[in-house]
Parts: C-alpha cells; structure tokens; sequence
C-alpha cells in the first residue's frame, strides 16, 4: 500500500467537521470560478475600462484561488501523488498570481486616487458651470425684461406717457409694492413727487434737494439701498404691517432743458437728475438680487434717453408749428406785397400816361406857341411854361425809373456802343445851356480809353447827363472839367469808397469819370444826403435849384447796377465840388469786330424841315391828346386826319396814307396788336404798306418789345414837343425805322 505524504491534522476532525469543511470548498470553489464570469462580462461591456488587463490578473488569481479549493476536495481522503504534485502546482501559480498582482496594484492605486481627484475636480467644474448657467439664464432673463421695458417706454415720445410707462412696467416684472418719481421743481432746491405706481393722482409732496440721502444717490450711477423711513419711502401706509419691505433708489439722468424751453418743464440749473424710488412688498423676506440692480440702473438710463428724445421732439414741434406759423405769415405778406407791387405798377401805368396826355398837350401847343411871333414877354412866358413843363415830365420819368430800381424790374440794355461818342453828345446837349450861363465845359478822356464799349449805353449817358447838369446847375460862373479814364486798380481803392470791391476781369475795364465844378459847393455833412431820394442839402435847396431830389438817388441805384460806386467830394461852401463814379464796362473782342451792330450817328439837323402834303392818320381814343397831335402835324404841313377809335382807323387806312400814328395806352398794346396785324394783312408788300409809329407814355422794355414783335416802325414818348415830331418823322420817313431812346 502506497504511503500518503499528507500532513495530518493536529487535531484530529470527527466525521461531521470534514464534511463541512468538505462542502465550504466546494461552494468557496463555485463562487471562485463565478467570479471570473462576471468580470469577463463587465470587461466586455464595458469599452472605456482603463485596466482591463488587471481585471485578467485579478481574474486569473481567483480561478486559481478556487482551483486550490476545489483540488483541496480530494485531500480528504487518501490521494494520489498525482492529486499531490497538481495541488501543489496550483498553489505556486496562485501565488505567483497574486505577488504579481498585489505588485500591480501598487502602480495602479495612484492611478486611481488620481482619477478620483478628477472626478471630484469636473464635479465641482460642474456645479460652478451651473451656477454660471444660472446666472446666465438670469441675465437673458434680466435681458427680456429690459428689452420689453425699453420698447414699452421708447413706444411714445410722450414725455408723461414715458414716466407713467416706466413705473407699471416695473412693478409688474420685480413685484414691487411701490414705485415713484420725484422731479426737480422749477426752482431746483426741491424735489416734488410727480409719478407714483399705486396713486392715481400723487399729492405734491416736496423733499429739500440737499438731503444727505439725495445726495448720496445723485453723486452715483448705481442704484443704492436707502432705509424705508427715508422722506422719499415714506409712500406706503404702515397699518397692519410689520415688516417693510427692501427699497432702493437710483437717479434718473434729465437734459439741461433750457437749451430746449419746453414750455411747461421746469428749468434745470446744477442738479440734472430724477430720482426714482422702488420699494419691495412689506411683510415678505425677499431682498433686492444683483441682476434686478442692474435691471433698475439699465432702466434709468432707457428713461433719460427717452426722455431727451422726447425733450428734442417737443422742442422740434414747438419750432415746427412756429415755423409754420412764420412761412404762413411771410406768404401773406408776400402775397400782399405783389399785390402792392401790382397795385402799385397799375397804378404809375394808368398815372404815367394819364400825366403824360396833359403834358403832352401843355409842351406841344407851348412849342407851337413859340414858333408864333410873339412879345419878348410873351415869349419868356412861353419859355418858362416850356422849362416847367420839361422839369415836370423829368420828374415823371424819374419817379418812374425809381419806382423800376425799387421793384427790380429794371434791368440793363447790354449793347455794343461808341464810348468817345456818348462823351461828345453829353456835351453837346449840356454846352448850350452852359453858354446861357457863360459856363466853359471841356473834356479829357485818356489815350488808353477805349472807342468801343460793351454795356448800356442810355443809362451811362443819363448818369452823365445827370452829374454834369448838376454841375452846370450849381454854377454861376467858372469852367466844369469832365475827366475820363481807365482806373487802375491802385485808384479804385478810394477812402470814400471803403464798400466799394472791384472785381477785375480779361474782359471788364472800369470807367473812372469824375467831373469838377467851380459852384458853390457843398457842406460836408450834407453830402450822406445827395443820394437819398427827395431829399437835398440844405444850402442846395436854399438856392431854389429846382430840383426833385432824385437824379443823384437814381444815379447811384444805375451806378449799381453796373458794378460801380458814385461819391461827391467838396471842400466846403464856395469851394466848388467834384463828383466821382465808377461803372464796370465791357472790352469788345476784336473776333467780334465784324459784328458790330449798327452805330448812331452823328445827330442830322431836322429843325427847319417840314412835310408839306404828306398824308398822315391819327388814332387816338383821347379828344385832347388826339387834337394837339393833329396840331404838330399840321404844323409840319401834314394833311392830317384823325379817328378815335380801332374800327374807324381800319375803316380809313388806306395807301395813300404814308404814316400812321397809333396811340398806346398800356404796356400790353391791348387790343391795338389786332389792328396793327390787320392793316399789315391788308398790304401784302410791306412797302406798300403805311409807316406805323406809336405814341406812348411807356418806356419800359416790354413796349419796346411787343412794338418791334408786332411791326411797328417807330416809337416815340409822350410828351411831344414840334421838333421830336419832326425829328422822328424825318428818320422814320428816311430809314423807315425808328425809335426814340427812352
């Protein structure tokens, strides 16, 4: 019998221990090869597992661990040295096993402290990035209400609305028990409660602006917690209350509104600021959180920019309906000066040629009174009538060219003339009166003064007329000097004329004109009044000079307008006087030589001309202009015949008529264009035709350019003395055309 090498139990076991021994392995064998099972399954469902391969370890050691047990059932009974040889085989690698394993897990146990800290690192990650989400879900929150109370506020310009707006809106998003504004009074030392949540109409309580609560919130942009039993908290009623609830206090920026003057918004000086007060409900722990202060501070600023806006927008209307106001004023009075300025042209119209009938009449019956023989004192009375009547019909015209320069209508007739030959012609006109008065006048026009001129050549001629006439009127005895010439640009700079700045131009030269009397001269403090209409110096009117006092207005307006200055210089009374002016007149390009229009000339003398048998027809609705218009004619030995009205002239024109004179009464020719068409229809060679000259009191433009439109041969101006007739008979008979320069 083979010997057992089985080390026998010191104590020896009865039956019944071995058997339980016997069973513990077996079940101890059992849990040991489960274990296995499950670890392989965790391995394989679980992917992210780190240490799988320890998990192999821990399971290879158990399997063995349960292999010993479960070899361990055949030791008690007699065994093998087979049985023998594997349990001890088990054992060595189970304890191979689990040295390797105790060894790893000393590696591995660091590893999972480490994970363990960053576990608990990533929670409290965690739970900070849920606080944030909060507050960022609080903040979108505090965002929304923000948003809805601005659109609610900004949806009227109302300044009212806006405040009334800004407390329901508040104390419906935060649940306030109260809210109130108190705005500045007038004065600026007080605060007056104006706007509360709860109280329709909020008694004008007033708190002093100094007040160290006030103070303190003005002087920061932060809303700020004040105590409950502030003056301005003091709104809610205490009755059945304990506890009051939380209240802050924050500013409310205002525009400085006297930029604005709103009308009934109080006037602010130093303190620019609302305060506006909101209370949390009474009896309730709540407290004001850090995102409903900034809802309060971003509020107060969304009502300030309201509000300026509003303050802008009352101020834009208020200037919006003054404005409108004032345009609807100056188009009344513009409406009512055109209607004067109409009023007023129809009114010189019917008055020019109504004064200018009876002046025609008294010049041309006194001039044909002076061709009569007549007494020296006759003749004198003739020639004083004649001068009076001349004077009267200048103050005519220039009542009516004053009356244009006022209105603007008058503009500049732009020609091409002989400058040296205007020269000559004012003379020739003033030399006779002069010689009456043993007056010398002579003239020096400079080399470098051109022949040729661009510009208008009837107003310079009656700016001429007008200073060299003053200087012969003025002068007893002595010489008048005419000096003409170019002015350079050192002499247009004078000391009398410090407003006066020339623009030089290639084209533009300025004519320099100054003309020195040896007449009484002038004070100097009377010389401000020359150019002032109907107005003279005293020692001028002490002289009974015989003037209207509006040649010099009408100079200086015709001066003007051709971009020059006029002035007076005298040294005194008895000391002569010199006046000077200085008009912008055009250089003719020599290209445009070839173009010149025709050039007057030198003045015909028609004086002992007349017109014996020359057929002539007059119409003329005036009984008495129309007689003393027959009278010329007769005069001048026409066979004259004389109709009143439109129907009867076309009845009578006929070829054997050479001349036919039209009188026109307004600017418009009324319905004399009809006729004058007919008669030119009636001759269909225009040679066979009648000459057709208008008698006017008009001498605007506008006649002259609706008689040229329609065909008339010439025009001349009421009043008519014998030698105008016959001077224009003789040039419209000559060159068929004529008009007189008016």
């Amino acid at each position: 019998m083979t010997s057992c090498n089985c080390i026998e139990s010191p104590w020896p076991g009865d039956e019944l221990l071995m058997k339980y021994q016997y069973i513990s392995d077996f079940f101890i064998a059992l849990a040991y090869f489960s274990i296995p099972l499950e670890l392989i399954y965790f391995v394989k469902k679980s992917a992210v597992f780190p240490y799988r391969w320890v998990l192999v370890q821990f399971g290879a050691f158990i399997v063995l661990c349960g292999a010993t047990h479960l070899i361990n059932l055949w030791t008690f009974d007699a065994h093998t040295r087979n049985v023998e040889i594997v349990m001890t085989t088990a054992k060595v690698l189970t304890a191979v096993v689990s040295c390797v394993t105790a060894l790893m897990l000393v590696h591995i146990i660091p590893d999972l402290l480490s994970v363990k800290t960053r576990e608990l690192f990533l929670k409290n990650k965690a739970a900070e990035l849920d606080r944030e989400m909060g507050l960022i879900r609080t903040q979108e929150e505090t965002g929304r209400h923000v948003r809805m109370l601005t659109h609610e506020i900004r949806s009227t310009l109302d300044r009212h609305t806006i405040l009334k707006t800004t407390l329901v809106e508040l104390g419906r998003t935060l649940g306030l028990e109260e809210c109130a504004l108190w705005m500045p009074t007038r004065t600026g030392l007080e605060l007056q409660l104006s706007y509360t949540l709860r109280q329709q109409n909020p008694v004008g309580f007033t708190v002093p602006i100094q007040h160290p609560v006030i103070n303190q919130v003005f002087g920061s942009n932060r809303a700020i917690k004040i105590s409950p039993n502030c003056p301005v908290a003091r709104l809610r009623s205490l009755a059945g209350k304990y506890m009051l609830g939380e209240v802050v206090a924050v500013r409310v920026p205002l525009l400085h509104l006297s930029n604005f003057q709103i009308n009934d918004w109080p006037e602010l000086s130093t303190k620019r600021y609302a305060l506006m007060v909101l209370m949390l409900p009474s009896d309730s722990a709540r407290q004001w959180h850090v995102h409903e202060l900034e809802l309060v501070e971003v509020v107060a600023d969304q009502v300030a920019v309201a509000l300026s806006h509003a303050a802008i927008l009352e101020e834009s209307m208020r200037a919006r309906d003054l404005l409108m106001e004032q345009n609807v004023a100056l188009d009344l009075a513009r409406r009512e000066a055109e209607t004067a300025v109409r009023a007023r042209n129809d009114f010189l119209a019917v008055m020019n040629h109504e004064m200018r009938t009876p002046m025609h009449a008294i010049i041309a019956l006194s001039s044909l009174l002076q061709e009569t023989e007549l007494t020296p004192e006759q003749r004198l009375m003739v020639e004083t009538i004649l001068k009076s009547s001349n004077l009267l019909a200048t103050l005519i015209n220039d009542v009516l060219d004053l009356s244009r320069l006022e209105d603007g209508s008058l503009q500049l007739e732009i020609g091409t003339f002989n400058l040296h030959a205007v020269f000559r012609e004012v003379l020739n006109l003033i030399k006779p009166i002069a010689s009456i008065k043993k007056l010398f006048v002579s003239s020096s026009l400079s080399t470098d003064l051109p022949e040729l001129a661009v510009g208008d050549e009837k107003r310079l001629m009656q700016i001429m007329l007008n200073v060299v006439g003053n200087a012969v009127k003025f002068s007893k005895e002595g010489n008048i000097s005419v000096f003409a010439f170019v002015a350079k640009s050192e002499s247009l700079r004078d000391s009398h004329t410090p407003d006066f700045f020339p623009v030089h131009s290639d084209n533009h030269f300025y004519l320099r004109v100054q003309v020195k009397d040896s007449g009484s001269g002038i004070d100097p403090q009377d010389i401000p009044k020359l150019f002032t209409k109907f107005a003279q110096s005293k020692s001028l009117a002490a002289r009974n000079s015989g003037g209207s006092g509006l040649g010099l207005a009408i100079c200086k307006r015709f001066v003007n307008l051709m971009g020059g200055h006029i002035w007076v210089e005298s040294e005194g009374i008895g000391k002569g006087s010199t006046a000077v002016f200085i008009v912008k007149l055009g250089i003719l390009e020599s290209s445009n030589e070839h173009k010149l229009p025709f050039l007057p000339k030198m003045a015909v003398n028609h004086s002992q001309i007349n017109f014996p048998g020359l057929k002539v027809l007059v119409m003329d609705d005036n009984g008495v202009s129309r007689s003393v218009t027959k009278g010329l004619l007769l005069h001048l030995g026409c066979d004259v015949t004389t109709v009143r009205s439109a129907d009867d002239c076309l009845q009578a024109v006929s070829p054997e008529y050479k001349v036919v004179f039209l009188d026109l009464c307004m600017p418009g020719l009324d319905g004399h264009e009809a006729v004058i068409r007919r008669i030119r229809e009636r001759f269909t060679k225009r040679h066979e035709g009648p000459l057709l000259v208008a008698l006017t009191g008009n001498k605007d433009r506008l006649t002259k350019e609706n008689c040229l439109r329609v065909g008339i041969n010439g025009v001349i101006l009421k009043p008519v003395s014998v030698d105008k007739m016959r001077t224009v008979l003789s040039e419209v008979l000559e060159h068929r055309f004529q008009f007189e320069t008016y």
